[in-house]
């Protein structure tokens, strides 16, 4: 092929700026023309002689083409399916709208759900035929080809079998790759219990003429209709009776009396939408529950369990919860009753909890029996105080009673160190500042030193043991070391005040946010914990769930820090000095060579109690545990400053 070296050239130049790749190429090919042009008469023009494929590579060079589309992940889609059917029989027939968006360009394969009699097809209201061809597992699979892109809707006139086994009738829909399906059926018969598999039942309706339901289905999976006569049920009409088993063991502690029991029912006529308990004086219900338990109230001596659906054959559930009864002596022991039950039967269990035995018992309605015939719930119990009774088959409101003697005894002192309770007290100010004053009840004859770890970066302020202050060590680790009073281990070890005050930084507070306080991490298990934070009254509160939870404000129980807090153990700015402190300030401001070096001595100050505050409550706060109360923190509204 022959071309004029003009054109070469301007090709040659294009080429350069596209495609520097070939770029040696081209200079051999100007070094020829240049050889060919010096050999003519002189003239510009002139030829060059170039292969087919060199040609070809220059003009896609100077002129590259887009690169082309990338197909798209999948041809057609099946959007939805729409059943709209009627039972006539052993058939069901109506229409199915099938939903189809299709993505490629050119002819695409749209399968149809197989297990479906199509007696017609129409695609957007014209007629059209549907391609059967065998799978590769050797049924028949039918297809829809269309080469229009966006979405058609395909109606099919079907008709799908209806199977009966014993004495219920199904229709199962066929399942298909699409991501809904609707179901609409039509049964010209009333008075029937219809049941869905696979889906989910959204509307019936029962008319003279018959019943409708609809169902929404997964999609990929088949949608079935199960359906049968429905029964006549007489026991709704009938007078509720039940017969009962309580089952309790009773706990009798040092301070409180726990109670736990095991309740089954069994219904004889009638449904029982809810079960009523008569409970003793004075008992709390902590928790009621079971599998058919949907709620439950509790009354001064009545306990009302409502079930999910009225029961009518037999129901489970247990209950717990407390009472106060003395300590020792003789004691009445608290029964829970089933006073509605026909025959009411069951066990009956007594432990002592703690250094104690019982000495003298009468009962009535009750048998003495052996505690391993009597349930898991007594039976799993160890204790060697336990006593156990069988309830005989009498009336709910049969007279049963139990009557005994418990006789305490002083526990022997063994090695502890416990901190009883914690007292917390917490200032925080807007601009990140946090003063954090605890005070601990501690109980100790085993240990020589509390280990206390402060919050990063927290400074500490004072220490003071049993009211006096101290100087803590130092460990190798940078924990502090507070000595601590060691009475001996064959006596009670009494409870003596441990407080520690520190200030700590975090990070000032915005309109809205969260925030976070953190305590002391102690190498001692605390039994109970409270903590009253002080803050800003221009912020509103709200503590979020933890090891803390908001409660009513109360004192401490520890007599120690009850005393404390009422007290204080502390000197107010500008109060007078007076006694032996009042001796030892005037001896070091006199100074003087007798005096002595001079000393820095301890200051307790009164913790500023200022602004709004919202009191929490913890509770077994294990060794070596940091207590966290994390809280959110909103600025209050103009005026609405509490």
């Amino acid at each position: 092929m022959m071309k004029r070296l003009d054109d070469f050239q301007l090709l040659s130049s294009r080429a350069r700026a596209l495609a520097m790749r070939l770029s040696w190429l081209i200079v051999l090919l100007i070094a020829g023309a240049t050889v060919c042009a010096g050999q003519t008469t002189g003239s510009t023009d002139g030829w060059v002689v170039l292969q087919v494929d060199d040609y070809r590579a220059l003009w896609r060079a100077a002129y590259p083409m887009a690169a082309e589309p990338e197909p798209p992940p999948v041809e057609a889609t099946l959007t939805r399916v729409d059943y709209d059917l009627r039972v006539d029989g052993d058939f069901a027939s109506g229409d199915a709208r099938l939903t189809v968006d299709v993505i490629k360009e050119g002819w695409v394969r749209v399968p149809i759900p197989g297990g479906l009699l199509v007696r017609q097809a129409r695609l957007d209201g014209r007629p059209v035929s549907l391609v059967t061809q065998a799978s590769e597992k050797g049924t028949a699979a039918s297809y829809l080809l269309l080469s229009r892109t966006g979405r058609s809707v395909l109606t099919l006139a079907i008709v799908v079998p209806v199977s009966a086994v014993a004495g219920t009738e199904m229709l199962k829909l066929p399942a298909s790759a699409s991501a809904i399906s609707r179901a609409s059926v039509v049964l010209p018969r009333a008075g029937v219990d219809v049941r869905i598999t696979g889906g989910l039942l959204l509307e019936t309706s029962d008319t003279g003429a018959g019943s409708r339901w609809v169902a929404h289905g997964r999609g990929a999976g088949a949608l079935t209709f199960a359906w049968r006569r429905k029964l006549d049920d007489q026991r709704s009409s009938q007078t509720l009776r039940i017969r009962g088993a309580v089952t309790q063991l009773v706990g009798l502690g040092e301070d409180t009396t726990q109670i736990n029991a095991e309740c089954q029912v069994e219904v004889l006529a009638g449904l029982a939408k809810e079960v009523r308990l008569r409970l003793p004086d004075q008992f709390t219900v902590n928790q009621v529950s079971g599998a058919l338990v949907a709620d439950w109230e509790s009354t001064a001596n009545e306990l009302v369990v409502v079930f999910l659906e009225p029961v009518s054959q037999a129901a489970r559930f247990t209950l717990s919860g407390e009472v106060r009864l003395p300590r020792d002596g003789q004691i009445d022991i608290p029964l829970i009753r089933l006073p509605s039950a026909e025959r009411e039967t069951g066990g009956l269990a007594i432990e002592v909890l703690g250094a104690g035995e019982i000495k003298d018992r009468r009962q009535t309605g009750l048998e003495e029996a052996e505690a391993a015939y009597l349930g898991p719930l007594i039976s799993s119990r160890q204790s060697p105080s336990l006593i156990a009774f069988r309830l005989p088959p009498a009336e709910g409101r049969a007279a049963r009673s139990l009557s005994l003697r418990v006789a305490r005894y002083t526990p022997q002192a063994v090695l502890a160190a416990n901190v009883e309770e914690a007292a917390y007290n917490a200032l925080i100010t807007q601009d990140g500042k946090v003063l954090v004053q605890s005070r601990f009840a501690v109980r100790n004859n085993q240990r020589s030193f509390l280990k206390l770890n402060l919050p990063p970066g927290a400074v500490l302020w004072s220490v003071s043991v049993a009211g006096r202050p101290i100087r803590p060590g130092l460990a190798p680790d940078g924990s502090l070391l507070v000595p601590l009073e060691k009475s001996r281990t064959s006596e009670e070890a009494p409870a003596f005040t441990v407080e520690v005050a520190y200030l700590d930084r975090a990070v000032a507070w915005g309109d809205k946010g969260k925030g976070k306080l953190s305590l002391l991490t102690l190498d001692m298990a605390i039994s109970r914990s409270r903590l009253l934070v002080h803050h800003s009254p221009l912020f509103r509160l709200t503590p979020a769930p933890g090891s803390f939870r908001a409660a009513v404000y109360e004192g401490p129980e520890s007599g120690l820090l009850r005393a404390a807090s009422s007290s204080g153990g502390e000197v107010e700015a500008g109060a007078s000095v007076s006694g032996p402190t009042k001796e030892l300030v005037d001896r070091l401001h006199q100074g003087g060579p007798s005096a002595g070096p001079a000393r820095n001595l301890p200051i307790r100050i009164a913790f500023p109690h200022f602004g709004p505050s919202i009191f929490l409550v913890s509770e077994l706060t294990s060794e070596n545990q940091t207590p966290v109360l994390e809280f959110e923190y909103q600025r209050e509204r103009k005026g609405g400053a509490r």
